[in-house]
Parts: structure tokens; C-alpha cells; sequence
């Protein structure tokens, strides 16, 4: 009975995948194994990845800017440092699909939008923006993380 719910389940959760335009693929399927690079810790277990690649997509960790400065010099270092990130792992800004921002302070919304504003091409990616209560990590203004197609 159990085993019978759970292919229930996969193939309706397969169909809706497949109606919203998502791939799915059973583990059995998946071949292609998660390919992890830019290791941020020289420690013998890391504590996290700069970038993954996994399913035709790459993830980057979030970068900061640890240096004085404005949200605007702050938001242009943290875009430049995603578009290393991502020519590295083989794509580029315009194949991100989303992005998430976190403001040290929501009042720099407005500054961070002008240098943003452009930087993903024509068609800008999803986006997520948040103020961090308690501040970014690192004494940066701005934090921005981002999923990209390969």
C-alpha cells in the first residue's frame, strides 16, 4: 500500500513538473553528479562552496563587500564578484533565473537598484530582497546570492 502511494505520488509530482515546464528526473535517472567548486574553507570538511553546479544550473554562495564604502561601490563590487563566479562555472549574468539581496539597511533599496538595474540583460532574472535585521555578515551593505542556468 505504501509503495503503491508513493508512485502515486512521483507520477503526479513527474506531471505537474512536467505542466509547469520543470525537468524532473528520479535519482535512478540523474547521472550527472554534483559538481562542487571554489571550496571557501581549507579545512579538511569545508564549511561551505563558493559555487555548485548541479542539473544544469549553478549556485553561488553569497558575496559581500568587506571594505568602506557607499551601497553603490558596495553593490558594484558584489555584482562583479557573481559575474567571476559565474563565467567561472561556465555561465554568465544573463542566465541567472533568480537572485536573492540582503540590505544591511532597507533604506539603501533605492541605491541599490541603480547600479543593479541592467546588469542581467534585457530579460532581469527573479528576485528576492530583504533587510537583515541584526546586519549582513562581515560589515557589508549588501549580501547577493544567485542561481544560473549552465
Amino acid at each position: 500500500m505504501k509503495e503503491q502511494r508513493r508512485s502515486m505520488l512521483k507520477k503526479l509530482t513527474i506531471s505537474l513538473a512536467g505542466i509547469f515546464g520543470l525537468g524532473y528526473t528520479t535519482q535512478a535517472e540523474t547521472k550527472e553528479e554534483k559538481a562542487v567548486f571554489n571550496v571557501t574553507d581549507d579545512q579538511e570538511i569545508p564549511l561551505f562552496s563558493g559555487a555548485t553546479k548541479h542539473g544544469g544550473f549553478v549556485f553561488i554562495a553569497g558575496k559581500g563587500a568587506h571594505f568602506e564604502g557607499d551601497i553603490k561601490a558596495h553593490t558594484e563590487h558584489v555584482l562583479k564578484e557573481l559575474e567571476k563566479e559565474l563565467k567561472n562555472a561556465g555561465s554568465s549574468m544573463e542566465k541567472v533565473v533568480k537572485v536573492n539581496v540582503y540590505l544591511n539597511d532597507i533604506k539603501d533599496y533605492q541605491g541599490m537598484n541603480e547600479v543593479y538595474r541592467g546588469k542581467f540583460g534585457s530579460k532581469p532574472p527573479v528576485r528576492t530582497t530583504v533587510g537583515v535585521g541584526g546586519g549582513v555578515p562581515g560589515n557589508s551593505l549588501v549580501e547577493m546570492d544567485c542561481i544560473a542556468i549552465v
